[in-house]
């Protein structure tokens, strides 16, 4: 049996997260654009923050399983 919960959740965490996708924290003129398909180094760096913590939330601390 495989668990299938890790690679689910980073890939879902990596596709609403990436910069500019769905939301981009900070905005070039505000603190939150929607769709804006632009990026920022500052933006990069608060995905990535954010990724992370997710992450160990879901896999560390909830120890979500997935087993197929």
């Amino acid at each position: 049996m495989n668990d299938w919960a890790a690679p689910l959740i980073a890939a879902a965490l990596f596709a609403l997260l990436s910069p500019g996708t769905l939301f981009q924290m900070p905005g070039k003129n505000r603190p939150l654009d929607l769709m804006g398909m632009k990026t920022s180094i500052g933006s990069i760096f608060v995905h990535t923050v954010l990724y992370g913590l997710l992450l160990i939330l879901f896999l560390v601390i909830l120890n979500i399983h997935l087993y197929v």
